[in-house]
């Protein structure tokens, strides 16, 4: 039996320019940080006693013959493409926070399943090669309207900026001071909006629209290297919030322009009350139209009223984190 554990992220700045619809063209950065909130996947030989040879429990639970049965999509080409043996399988999921909901779930289940795919197969794979092998399945063969930030945040960890180039993706740590990144991580809060939807449909309009907003995608790649220079900065806390702030809003508000389907009356209006009371900044995570939404308060203070304010909203308490996927747990009978 195999346990992986993939941490979920949280994007600041850069988000859209992932798309090889755009990096393929143009430069692309993301910066962002995964948070220990994790996606779990188990999975384990399935004995050999039962009219069935695969068990999939995830929202639903499926139990089929074969592979090609398999109605979940990135289980069922993961299998086809790293699994080569004939031993049935039971796959479970879990997860500390809710799917379709713009923290990376789904790419952590592509990485977590084939995080144990390798293993079973005993074959070493980088963090890096396993985000890469995600993007093959999600991009190549599923033909999803994805980025590629969400598979090399969760599977390599850490508070990082991804570097997108055409055939080239980098990843490394943000140069900042410790302090200045504590501040960061006291002071950003995660509510959940209670909607969950699927990214897939507000990311196909974006693409769709991508040649007319070029202009949008420049602006959002310029925000996240500008904000870069400030996270490299020796400013004081302060005025690190502050610039951080007011980049943030700048990001949101070309966000919304992207697509009609990215913001909605109901989010608007969390946002604009989170203002009023104790918020520096914010956004929707993730592709849009619900999900969770991230503060920026703007002092410990008015994190206190903000998160009274806002307490009719579930909070996410976490920390940044920086291990990316694990394997937690291996027997050797499969």
């Amino acid at each position: 039996m195999f346990i992986a554990r993939v941490p979920l992220r949280v994007s600041y700045f850069g988000g859209g320019t992932d798309f090889p619809e755009w990096f393929n063209l143009n430069n692309g950065l993301v910066l962002s940080s995964t948070i220990n909130k994790y996606c779990y996947i188990l999975i384990r030989e399935l004995p050999p006693f039962f009219p069935f040879k695969y068990r999939i429990r995830y929202y639903n639970t499926e139990t089929v013959k074969t592979i090609d049965q398999i109605k979940h999509p990135t289980v069922k080409q993961s299998l086809k493409h790293f699994y080569k043996k004939n031993n049935g399988l039971e796959i479970i999921h879990f997860s500390d926070l809710p799917s379709l909901s713009g923290l990376g779930a789904s790419s952590a289940f592509t990485v977590g399943i084939l995080r144990i795919l390798f293993e079973i197969k005993k074959k070493n794979i980088s963090n890096y090669a396993l985000a890469n092998n995600a993007i093959f399945i999600e991009k190549k063969i599923l033909k999803e309207s994805c980025g590629y930030q969400d598979q090399f945040a969760c599977a390599v960890g850490g508070f990082n900026e991804i570097n997108f180039k055409k055939n080239k993706i980098h990843i490394k740590p943000i140069s900042t001071s410790n302090k200045n990144k504590k501040a960061l991580e006291d002071n950003t809060l995660i509510f959940f909006t209670g909607v969950t939807r699927h990214a897939d449909l507000i990311e196909k309009e974006k693409i769709k629209k991508m040649k007319l907003n070029k202009k949008l995608y420049k602006e959002l790649y310029n925000t996240a290297t500008e904000a870069k220079k400030i996270f490299a900065s020796n400013t004081s806390t302060e005025d690190f919030l502050y610039d951080i702030s007011s980049l943030m809003r700048e990001s949101w508000n070309l966000k919304k322009n992207l697509s009609s389907k990215v913001s909605n009356d109901y989010i608007d209006q969390i946002y604009q009350y989170a203002l009023s009371n104790g918020a520096a900044a914010g956004k929707i995570l993730g592709a849009g139209g619900g999900g969770f939404m991230m503060l920026l308060s703007k002092s410990l203070e008015e994190k206190k009223r903000l998160i009274s304010k806002l307490s009719r909203l579930k909070l996410v308490n976490f920390k940044f984190e920086n291990s990316g996927c694990k394997l937690l747990k291996k027997n050797s009978y499969i």
